[in-house]
């Protein structure tokens, strides 16, 4: 079927081309459609219930709102975890959905659960979801600042929430615009008891009197005149003087007793749980912009930056507008780190081409297919939706090297037919030769591309964070692999006949061709000629990477360079707002005095989102670093300095230079060493990356531990054994346990004999403490387009101490011969007033209470290995009593340790299965399962060189290398295709000659097959490995993920091309030789060469079933141990059965020595 698609193509080239540039001019068109960001989306599926209940307790939270939506919530369709969390007046629910679920019908399923939840909960209670938006949503936050200092925080405020925010939200792709720092402006009504007692009224008359004085009605319509005229009346307040003059009531001579008279009225802020501080100059009012799920970042940013230039001129003069974070940087510099090395991939790809096979029209065929399968790729991606980011482009950087592969091998046949043809040939015969080289490689290479393509589809059962991670790279991978074998049997042969004319050098008078056959030629007869010690260096090989594995290390995921830092220190609860704010400012402007740092916006508790559930004690900085190369450079003092002559000096500083520059991880550290204070705990990240993690897991840091319980008490002690525990702990930079007890509370209890002795009721205690002590939003003001709250309370002298609350008037029920006069009497006669300690927050997974310890590793420190130390100390403090686990309490690791053991779990299957598939693909071309073994023998010398890279790199294994490690199982494989290829060909045409006798006949083919064809073999290799070294040394954003990647690919490409062309050719003509004995022996003594195919067959299965026992033991792991003793029996028996072979085929060497003359000398030797 592929020789028919060659054949009609290269018949009807005009045809083919002209598809050809339709699909190309679609796939230009595609890529300028696509989606735009940094790196993919990858949050879980969730939804955020938001509820506010002011004034609350967290204890009152959590009972009363929290676990009542949490234990309900548990039960919607494909959920899976909910966590709860509960702070002062609010409470965070966030329902994570399985993995794929549509966000829009998991909104949908939660808004109708909460339709039968509300009546379970307080009537008071405001319940509502969060944006719809996802754990990246956070794309832009900017500042207002007032240059001339003009506008107080509180009309910044104003102008930022009643003007500034709705038109930002107007924005197409904007979920929300959130508030942080400043005040919100409210009428503050504070009451004089004292004057209240004096005119015999309760805070309820005040209450009654503002609630009734600000409102406005309609009256329907009135004609006068033959016209119409709307009525109206208007009574909403507007200002402070109208609150004074409320009316509260008359006496009875008409005079009234205004507000005023027993209060005093200002405008102040109302209370907050966030502030801001821009460069620790002061607080300063922040917004935060919220992309809606699945809009374009790059295409959201760049219209908010629009809406924000139409609106600098309606601002008051000298207040502005200042980008703190726009992640349009981090997409520009991470699309343009892998442009660079995209274009330096097709030029050094271009250049090898043209290098090796000095035919510039041939080097045309691969150098225009290799921009036409890109091309091609961009459509697919454009219909499935997949966005342009690190991930995406750098599964096409990846891919490019291989592309051209088909291309190569095909005209390294054609230029070896028209070496051979006459002079004078005509067109014709050459496109008769032509199509005739076509046909016997291109169905081999075009397998080969398959398996490339195919090897890589694992990649898209990853699941969680890896997955969407990675699935985008795996897809344009894959895109770009089948587009470039779709270009080979399709575009390529319609090009071949225009492009191959000319002279073509024959391999003798090509220079590089020759130099190469000089060089390799020696090496192969010498291999071949010396098996067992080919094989043994084979083996060696093989061996010296077992040291290095353990050293490797693991981790999750390689550090994103996003060019921001995330400042995130943690204090102990209970912290006021002030000094909150002083410390947020004395913070920012440590971090500010860095030269590398450009700006320092520093939050301290929440935004008014439900996107942020950041308590009082937890800072939120983002620090935006300059450009790298206005950073400071470091001294190091080298090997040389002091030990060479002079005039070596500046030599061997351009090699090792003196001064380097500071790396990301040194400015950590200084910054660290700077901003470390009593009572507060260090963490560092990445914007991104905090956000992921923390809606992921609900951990900030790369190590937490969450502790689950039925106790506060029991959670809190075990959390602080553990934080003193891991403070010992090799690699711990800061650990934190976040306190679920140690809050502060006033509390005030009834007793109940008392209120029953004055006729009260629990209420009517309640009602006096919301409002004389709380202060209770009255009601809203409507003035224009800014609404602000009417807060009423006792004024602070009357609320200051215990005793003054003791003292807050108790109103007594009004009998009648009192009249409008109110009675009442000391809170402290009917209540007790103490102060006791209590929760600051609470959190809750799945129905129980946990707590969370929060570490922060050293970045010399992988994770794999950090958690592995820290489980051992943390289990011999269990069997020495140091670490108590309460009944009932349980531990579970967290954060990105959790996730790379979810990822470890998963390539235990996808790695065999990658094999598996790789395997069926290769019988399918050769129809013999040994040559598929003999091919695959170039995994695992791949596999040597990926180890030694990763090592002298100093990377860990982390999901990027294990996907790198899956690519070139597939690259891997098709080196080894295309060596099978041509010492098959050279066999098969020596075989049919009737010249394949001995084993040095055997040798000769073979020797044929590599030697004079290591051109190709080589160029295949060489642009493969070429295209994918830009890569190791890119820089910026999203270079180290993809550093990753490559690192593995290219020491596996090195090892792989070395061994395989050295020891495949010995394992194939060896193999070739056994079957010539087979044949010999089933034609000159049948009965012995049925006893050597029963050996063989004994063999082949025990090796098989010992290999299977021993994956059993490593997928089934209940029953390791009986797995692992049967696979060692096998693998005993095995060499058994393999030694009674040797013996029985040596008996059969002895007996056909004769016919087998020539072989056996040559194999004594």
């Amino acid at each position: 079927m592929i020789a028919r698609i060659i054949e009609s193509c290269a018949r009807y080239r005009v045809l083919v081309l002209l598809l050809a540039l339709v699909a190309a001019a679609g796939g230009y068109v595609a890529m300028q459609h696509l989606k735009v960001d940094a790196i993919p989306d990858l949050s879980d599926p969730q939804v955020i219930v938001f509820s506010e209940w002011p004034g609350r307790s967290p204890t009152l939270i959590e009972d009363q709102v929290t676990y009542p939506l949490v234990s309900a919530l548990l039960s919607v369709p494909k959920v899976a975890d909910v966590r709860g969390q509960s702070m002062f007046g609010m409470s965070f629910v966030y329902v994570v959905f399985e993995e794929g679920c549509d966000p829009y019908w998991a909104r949908s399923r939660v808004l109708e659960y909460l339709d039968s939840i509300r009546a379970r909960l307080p009537a008071t209670v405001k319940t509502r979801i969060g944006p719809d938006a996802s754990g990246v949503g956070w794309i832009y936050q900017y500042a207002l600042v007032d240059h001339r200092r003009k506008q107080d925080l509180g009309e910044l405020r104003a102008l930022h929430d009643f003007s500034l925010r709705y038109a930002l939200a107007s924005v197409k792709g904007v979920a929300e615009v959130a508030s942080v720092g400043g005040f919100e402006a409210q009428y503050q009504i504070r009451v004089d008891p004292l004057r209240l007692r004096n005119y015999g009224l309760a805070l309820s008359d005040l209450i009654r009197a503002v609630q009734r004085s600000n409102e406005d009605v309609g009256a329907r319509t009135l004609e006068l005149s033959e016209r119409e005229y709307y009525i109206r009346g208007r009574g909403f307040i507007g200002s402070i003087r109208d609150l004074e003059e409320v009316v509260v009531r008359s006496d009875a001579r008409g005079v009234p007793l205004r507000l005023r008279d027993v209060a005093s009225v200002s405008m102040g802020g109302d209370i907050r749980r966030g502030a801001a501080d821009l460069d620790g100059r002061g607080e300063v009012v922040s917004g935060i912009v919220v992309m809606r799920q699945g809009e374009n970042a790059l295409e959201v940013i760049r219209r908010v930056e629009a809406k924000i230039h139409e609106l600098r001129d309606s601002l008051p003069e000298g207040v502005e507008f200042v980008a703190v974070y726009e992640r349009a940087g981090l997409i520009e510099r991470s699309l343009a780190t892998l442009k660079h090395a995209l274009l330096e991939e097709m030029v050094v790809v271009a250049a090898v081409i043209l290098l090796f096979l000095l035919h510039f029209r041939s080097a045309l065929l691969p150098i225009l297919s290799l921009p036409l399968a890109v091309l091609l790729a961009f459509i697919p991606m454009a219909l499935f939706d997949v966005p342009a980011t690190i991930m995406s482009l750098g599964g096409i950087a990846i891919a490019l090297g291989a592309t051209v592969d088909a291309e190569i091998v095909m005209i390294e046949a054609s230029h070896k037919k028209l070496e051979a043809a006459p002079e004078g040939l005509s067109g014709r015969e050459r496109a008769r030769l032509l199509a005739e080289a076509a046909r016997e490689v291109t169905p081999a290479i075009f397998f080969s591309l398959l398996i490339v393509a195919v090897s890589f589809l694992p990649i898209f059962a990853l699941g969680g964070q890896a997955g969407r991670l990675f699935r985008p790279l795996a897809a344009t991978k894959t895109f770009v692999m089948l587009a470039a074998a779709l270009v080979s049997i399709t575009v390529a042969p319609a090009l071949r006949d225009l492009l191959l004319r000319g002279k073509v050098r024959s391999e003798e008078n090509h220079p590089v061709s020759r130099f190469v056959r000089a060089f390799y030629e020696p090496f192969v007869h010498v291999a071949l000629q010396r098996p067992k010690t080919t094989l043994l260096i084979g083996a060696f090989a093989a061996l010296s990477t077992l040291p290095l594995l353990p050293r490797l290390g693991s981790e999750f995921m390689p550090p994103l360079d996003e060019g921001d830092l995330l400042y995130m220190p943690t204090t102990l609860p209970n912290i006021s707002i002030e000094r909150a704010k002083a410390e947020l400012q004395r913070q920012d402007a440590i971090l500010r005095s860095f030269p590398e740092v450009e700006r320092v916006l520093g939050k301290v508790g929440r935004a008014e989102t439900a996107t942020d559930p950041a308590p009082l004690s937890m800072v939120e900085t983002l620090v935006r670093l300059k450009p790298r190369a206005q950073w400071r450079t470091r001294y190091v003092r080298r090997w040389y300095v002091g030990r060479v002559p002079d005039f070596l000096r500046p030599l061997l500083q351009r090699l090792q230079p003196e001064f380097e520059p500071m790396s990301l991880d040194d400015l950590v550290r200084e910054m660290d060493e700077k901003l470390r204070a009593p009572g507060w705990t260090n963490a560092f990240t990445q914007p991104i990356r905090n956000r992921v993690d923390m809606l992921t897991t609900g951990i900030r840091t790369p190590v937490g531990i969450k502790i689950f319980g039925q106790k506060l008490e029991d959670i809190e002690k075990t959390g602080e054994q553990i934080e003193g525990l891991l403070r010992r702990v090799q690699g711990t930079r800061n650990v934190i346990y976040e306190r679920m007890t140690g809050g502060l509370y006033l509390d005030i209890l009834p007793r109940r004999d008392q209120l029953a002795r004055y006729g009260l009721q629990i209420a009517d205690l309640n009602e006096v403490i919301e409002t004389a002590l709380g202060g209770m939003p009255l009601t809203t003001t409507v003035e224009g387009r800014r609404r602000h709250t009417v807060n009423l309370r006792y004024a602070s002298d009357f609320r200051a101490s215990l005793e003054d609350i003791r003292q807050v008037a108790i109103p007594l029920p009004r009998s009648e011969a009192q009249g409008e006069r109110s009675a009442s009497i000391p809170l402290g006669s009917v209540a007790e007033v103490q102060l006791s300690e209590g929760p600051p927050m609470l959190r809750d997974e799945g129905g129980m209470l946990v707590g969370y310890v929060y570490v922060d590793v050293d970045p010399a420190e992988d994770i794999g290995s950090y958690v592995t130390k820290a489980q051992k100390t943390l289990g011999r403090a269990q069997k020495s009593g140091s670490l108590q686990l309460a009944e009932g309490s349980h531990l579970r690791w967290t954060g990105q340790f959790e996730l790379l053991q979810a990822m470890v779990a998963r390539m235990r299957i996808l790695v065999p299965l990658t094999l598996l598939l790789v395997l069926l693909l290769l019988y399918a071309q050769f129809r013999n399962f040994s040559e598929v073994i003999i091919v695959l023998l170039s995994v695992p010398f791949a596999l040597v060189g990926s180890v030694w890279a990763l090592w002298l790199l100093d990377y860990h294994v982390s999901t990027a290398v294990w996907v790198g490690l899956i690519a070139l199982v597939g690259l891997a494989t098709q080196t080894g295709v295309v060596m099978i290829v041509y010492i098959d060909q050279a066999y098969a045409r020596r075989l049919q000659a009737g010249r394949i006798e001995s084993l040095e006949d055997i040798i000769e083919a073979h020797a044929e097959g590599t030697v004079q064809r290591v051109r190709p073999k080589l160029m295949t290799v060489g642009t493969m490995l070429i295209g994918l070294v830009p890569l190791l040394w890119a820089q910026g954003s999203g270079a180290d993920v993809m550093k990753r990647i490559a690192a593995p690919m290219v020491g596996g490409l090195l090892s792989s091309a070395f061994l395989t062309l050295e020891l495949i050719p010995v394992v194939y003509t060896y193999w070739r030789f056994e079957q010539l004995i087979w044949r010999r022996a089933e034609s000159e003594r049948p009965s012995q060469y049925r006893r050597l195919e029963r050996a063989s067959w004994a063999s082949r299965l025990l090796l098989a079933l010992s290999v299977a026992a021993f994956a059993l033991a490593f997928f089934e792991p209940r029953y390791p141990s009986l797995w692992r003793a049967l696979g060692l029996s096998l693998s005993v028996a095995a060499p058994c059965a393999l030694g009674v072979y040797g013996w029985i085929r040596h008996k059969l060497c002895v007996e056909l020595r004769p016919l087998l003359q020539r072989a056996t000398s040559s194999s004594s030797r």
